[in-house]
């Protein structure tokens, strides 16, 4: 079926246009398609292609089985991963392990450490497999909305013709691009925290033994905390997340600033003692951000599209599929009662928004000494660290036993940040001032736009 004005170009009809091909995308898209929607999946580049965000959480998995890639994953892309690691070189317990089959869910035990090239185009290749018009190379140069409904979406491909579509409904899923949330000025700095980061793949990097081998270690220094993500390939994706002030006194290149960063910590440096990069280390700034609003008339936002977290508790793709999921059932809702999509969307809206804000209390009380001490010497009175477990595993987005422990875990944090409140001061001081700090130093395309 095709839609024409006298004014226009041809348009191909559609029931809903995906812009962006990562897991947000892709997830939405097969869950649309298996609903029998009539979807088209548009991705600028070609898979595969790099990302970093390497970590998946447990509960992650029951998503994947129910996308139909898990075994492809089990089988081809991931390296098992037990538990999470937190490391300290100043703390008197250097490290604690955090294994998933201690949390409330006891279904989920592990979870994936995956390269992102790889699952990335198993979700796009499956959004394909499930009816999805899935197309690479073709990059969106305009959405305009009707009046009346629904979206005439003009795109090109690499030759350079033009593609359009008349959709009744757009879901933006264009990652840090944040294609519709730049154009409605929804996009704002997160308000309570700001981070930048350096990033590479290495060989030779020392590994944990044992089942331990799989899980990825976080340490904490001075200007922020590292992340280690062991890959099945051998290769050790290393990070170094850091107030932004510190990263914009970078005077070298990225990798010479990366080796320095990691002098900083002995740990680091210890199992980093004999690594080989791999390719470039890159750099990218100011990456926390929120949209004001997850949706519009004729529109939703979904995964980074909408808003990007610090990654410390690698909640990125699973913020990303959760959401893929809510999104294409809110879509589906929405085109057989448009007369509800308001109360619809706002109500996808708060279930994102509840999971994000219960990541983002630990966040933005990581680099606290009294959240070193508390995560470094846990305890289980009053399942506390079951708690902590459960938020680790990704379950944040319903109500459980846990929901009042962690209230407890909260109160106990705020008494310790009382009794250590210099340190407490200092870093809450920090981190309100690196709030305004721009790095403009980041070398993805993404920072260059």
């Amino acid at each position: 079926m095709e839609v024409k004005r006298e004014d226009e170009k041809v348009g191909q009809a559609c029931d809903v246009v995906v812009i962006g091909g990562g897991p947000a995308g892709a997830t939405t898209a097969a869950r649309l398609a298996e609903r029998g929607r009539q979807v088209v999946l548009l991705e600028k580049g070609h898979h595969p292609r790099f990302h970093i965000g390497e970590s998946l959480l447990p509960m992650t998995l029951p998503l994947l089985e129910e996308l139909g890639v898990l075994d492809e994953v089990h089988a081809r892309i991931g390296m098992l991963k037990p538990g999470a690691e937190f490391n300290s070189d100043t703390h008197p317990k250097h490290r604690q392990v955090y294994y998933f089959r201690e949390a409330w869910d006891k279904r989920y035990p592990y979870a994936y450490e995956v390269r992102r090239s790889e699952f990335d185009e198993a979700l796009f290749r499956n959004a394909a497999c499930k009816g999805a018009d899935a197309r690479e190379g073709v990059r969106v140069t305009g959405v305009e909305f009707r009046a009346a409904g629904g979206a005439r979406v003009c795109a090109v491909d690499e030759s350079g013709a033009e593609q359009i579509w008349e959709t009744r409904f757009v879901v933006d899923a264009t990652g840090r691009d944040t294609l519709l949330s730049r154009r409605f000025d929804l996009r704002e700095r997160n308000p309570a925290h700001n981070s930048a980061a350096l990033f590479g793949h290495f060989n030779n990097v020392e590994r944990r033994d044992g089942d331990d081998a799989g899980n990825i270690s976080v340490y904490w220094f001075d200007h922020g905390w590292f992340w280690m993500i062991p890959l099945r390939d051998g290769t050790m994706s290393v990070g170094a997340v850091c107030w932004p002030e510190y990263l914009r006194g970078r005077d070298c290149s990225p990798a010479e600033f990366l080796m320095r960063t990691i002098a900083l910590s002995p740990g680091m440096q210890a199992r980093m003692a004999g690594a080989a990069l791999i390719g470039e280390v890159q750099a990218t700034g100011n990456f926390t951000y929120l949209s004001k609003m997850a949706y519009g008339a004729g529109y939703l936002l979904v995964g980074d599209a909408f808003a990007f977290l610090d990654p410390v508790f690698s909640s990125g793709v699973h913020l990303a599929i959760t959401g893929g999921f809510e999104a294409a059932a809110t879509v589906d809702a929405v085109l057989d009662r448009p007369a509800d999509a308001a109360r619809l969307c706002a109500r996808y809206e708060r279930r994102l928004r509840r999971g994000m804000k219960t990541f983002s209390w630990f966040i933005y009380r990581f680099n606290t000494h009294a959240m070193q001490n508390l995560f470094l010497s846990p305890r289980n009175t009053f399942r506390m660290l079951e708690a902590v477990t459960t938020l680790l595993a990704g379950d944040v987005f319903r109500r459980t036993p846990m929901d009042r422990s962690i209230g407890l875990f909260k109160l106990i944090y705020y008494i310790t940040a009382l009794v250590h409140l210099p340190a407490s001061w200092a870093v809450w001081r920090r981190r309100r001032r690196n709030r305004a700090v721009v790095f403009e130093g980041g070398t993805l395309p993404v920072d260059r736009e």
